[in-house]
């Protein structure tokens, strides 16, 4: 029964004109941009918790920093506000400081090379229509919205020209998609084989997790909200390494008006 209501759910979907699945993604990929050409007009908090666990799961270690995230020149500047529930130290403070300086002065060459790097990093999201088979599962709705669900497997053979891209193939999970303008609401990945990163080596296990929340903060525009990590990870191929670490961002402020006009997608 629950499967013939989907297909009857899915079917009605397409007579009334509704998009199909790579549709969907690919406007959800114009509102990541829009977000992206956004995120350096708002100030915001962020709230790093790092906590590191033992072979059964349990908590050895954690580590809580509040940083204020301004943008200088177009550029993040994270200045520390709390650290384990105390003041920043004295070392953070000349951190945040010198950063500044740096945003501050930075030669048009300089901007120039840091934003070519910004989207050398960020060309892998292009590669998702094409990286990933997506099904469309029906329907949901989170924080009151209408939402898409999508499925997201790795497409066979698929060859990445990204650095990030790679990873692609060795993860598969969900997508929700606001209905109205195409953000990302949430997507629900796992890491279905291991791959190596980081200057250091380390090996992310299979079964790591990640789940990455966006929050509406005004017409078709969707900022960070949430991002869990679970992951295993094997430093140098013999030390283990657990970790859970939430990273959440809040109180979202408008710095300066935003030169991107926006209409809800037909």
């Amino acid at each position: 029964m629950r499967e013939f209501a989907l297909n009857f759910w899915l079917g009605c979907a397409v007579l009334l004109g509704q998009p199909g699945p790579r549709e969907i993604v690919q406007r959800s990929l114009a509102a990541a941009d829009r977000g992206w050409k956004a995120q350096d007009t708002y100030k915001y908090t962020q709230r790093d918790e790092e906590l590191h666990l033992d072979s059964r799961g349990q908590v050895k270690s954690a580590d809580v920093n509040v940083t204020r995230i301004t943008f200088v020149n177009g550029a993040p500047l994270e200045e520390t506000i709390a650290h384990n529930g105390g003041p920043p130290t004295p070392a953070e403070v000349r951190k945040g400081q010198e950063l500044r300086r740096k945003l501050q002065t930075e030669t048009p060459a300089q901007r120039a090379a840091r934003v070519e790097k910004e989207q050398e990093n960020r060309a892998f999201i292009r590669e998702v229509p094409d990286a990933f088979t997506f099904r469309l599962l029906g329907a949901d709705r989170i924080n009151g919205r209408p939402a898409w669900v999508l499925e997201a497997t790795p497409r066979p053979g698929y060859q990445s020209h990204t650095r990030y891209g790679k990873i692609f193939s060795k993860v598969r999970g969900k997508l929700w998609v606001d209905q109205q303008d195409y953000g990302w609401m949430k997507v629900d990945a796992t890491v279905t084989e291991a791959f190596s990163m980081g200057f250091f080596l380390a090996r992310i296990q299979r079964g790591s997790h990640i789940v990455f929340e966006q929050e509406r903060v005004a017409d078709g525009i969707w900022l960070p909200r949430r991002i869990e990590v679970r992951a295993n990870a094997r430093i140098l191929f013999f030390v283990n390494y657990n970790t859970r670490e939430v990273v959440t961002y809040s109180d979202y402020r408008a710095a300066r008006p935003l030169d991107l006009a926006y209409s809800a997608p037909k």
